[in-house]
């Protein structure tokens, strides 16, 4: 089966930033990786990259910041007043999450603080880094209506079991 847009796909991979030895994310040993291909679940530049592939197929694969987790934004780091961080032990590079304006849940890292205010970096951790993956795909299959009417596979993320009857016996990847 050659990998198009709304096959469920099953993947092994490591990935490091580009041209460092050091292991950002692995799931080699563990778990595949299972997405609707064509979804969004997964960076663009990979699924860009595993279409067209087969199942069985290794590949190495380079993805540039723009389609991994954008470029870095300045204007991004932030001084925000020590206040609003009352009750927090704060250390340099300590991720937080929070609220934002419009009710998502946002990440920051904090980069430094003092008694007044606390720099936050509101950046994505891997924003302005080439990321390298090698990638193994396992298994693909087409996916069901529903599938691609909820734009994921079954066996992704937490739902009513309505794929599966609720067992999770059918080896659909419910839980």
């Amino acid at each position: 089966m050659t990998l198009a847009n709304n096959h469920v796909v099953s993947i092994e991979y490591e990935v490091r930033e580009n041209g460092s030895a050091d292991i950002i994310d692995s799931n080699v040993g563990g778990k595949p990786l299972e997405f609707l291909l064509g979804a969004g679940q997964v960076i663009q530049g990979l699924e860009n990259a595993l279409l067209g592939a087969r199942v069985g197929e290794k590949k190495s694969v380079v993805v540039a910041p723009e389609e991994a987790y954008g470029v870095r934004y300045p204007d991004y780091v932030q001084e925000v007043p020590r206040e609003q961080f009352e009750g927090i032990e704060l250390v340099q590079g300590m991720t937080l999450f929070g609220q934002g304006e419009d009710g998502q849940t946002v990440q920051v890292v904090v980069q430094d603080f003092n008694d007044q205010v606390v720099i936050v970096d509101y950046n994505h951790p891997l924003a302005g880094k080439a990321l390298q993956f090698e990638v193994t795909v396992l298994e693909a299959r087409e996916a069901t209506e529903k599938e691609i009417l909820q734009g994921s596979a079954c066996g992704n993320h937490e739902h009513d079991h309505e794929c599966c009857g609720g067992s999770g016996s059918h080896g659909c990847g419910c839980h």
